[in-house]
């Protein structure tokens, strides 16, 4: 089984359309997608709205899990809480956030603002992250995020350490802009492999937390 929970279209910096984004998953073997473009104030709600029209299409005649997600980016971390709860209100299915990867120069304190917020789903290649971070993470349910994306998975190795020390729940994701970046198995074991993560970690943060998160968003749109 498949999981990507992190991707990117046309809609904001990736080059594919939602649906053929989609539909690419679903020739690598995808089990459930999840579209989440980049956004804040200035676009969450047109973001939305396109991403839901071409997730239910897919739903409609392929067998398929297509999530209508965001990724709230460069959002300063003192407007985190209110902007997860505004776009989950206009129908964002997850949230994922912007995390301090170092190739960006993202806001000190939005790891803690993530983390902190129970809206917010996954937090996106933290960077460097600390037993605080971590701890914080498993308590409030937000999954920490192995990236397969190139700048953003140089943390990864911090991300596995902490998530172990604290019981923090491990993702793989693509972060996928183009159309070789979209995930595959091999690919996703490669990245959990590279991050330090044993067997039974693999199968935790490839099979058993990817389940998890999906019966969460299948349990709030009340699809379960």
């Amino acid at each position: 089984m498949l999981f990507d929970f992190h991707t990117h279209t046309f809609l904001t910096d990736g080059v594919l359309l939602p649906i053929e984004l989609i539909r690419r998953a679903i020739a690598n073997g995808a089990t459930a997608i999840a579209i989440t473009d980049h956004v804040s104030a200035s676009n969450y709600e047109f973001i939305i709205d396109a991403l839901v029209a071409d997730c239910r299409l897919a739903e409609k005649h392929w067998d398929i899990r297509a999530i209508a997600g965001v990724e709230l980016t460069h959002v300063p971390a003192e407007a985190v809480a209110e902007m997860a709860r505004e776009v989950r209100a206009r129908g964002a299915e997850l949230v994922v956030l912007h995390g301090e990867t170092p190739a960006e120069p993202v806001a000190p304190g939005t790891n803690l603002a993530g983390v902190s917020c129970r809206d917010v789903d996954i937090l996106a290649h933290p960077g460097a992250i600390d037993a605080e971070i971590a701890s914080l993470a498993a308590r409030n349910d937000v999954f920490l995020e192995l990236s397969a994306h190139v700048g953003h998975c140089l943390a990864n190795g911090s991300v596995a350490r902490w998530a172990r020390e604290t019981g923090a729940r491990l993702l793989v994701d693509s972060d996928a802009h183009l159309p070789e970046e979209v995930l595959t198995e091999e690919m996703a074991r490669k990245v959990a492999a590279g991050a330090g993560l044993d067997g039974e970690e693999q199968k935790q943060a490839l099979l058993l937390n990817p389940e998890r998160l999906l019966r969460r968003i299948e349990e709030r749109t009340n699809r379960a």
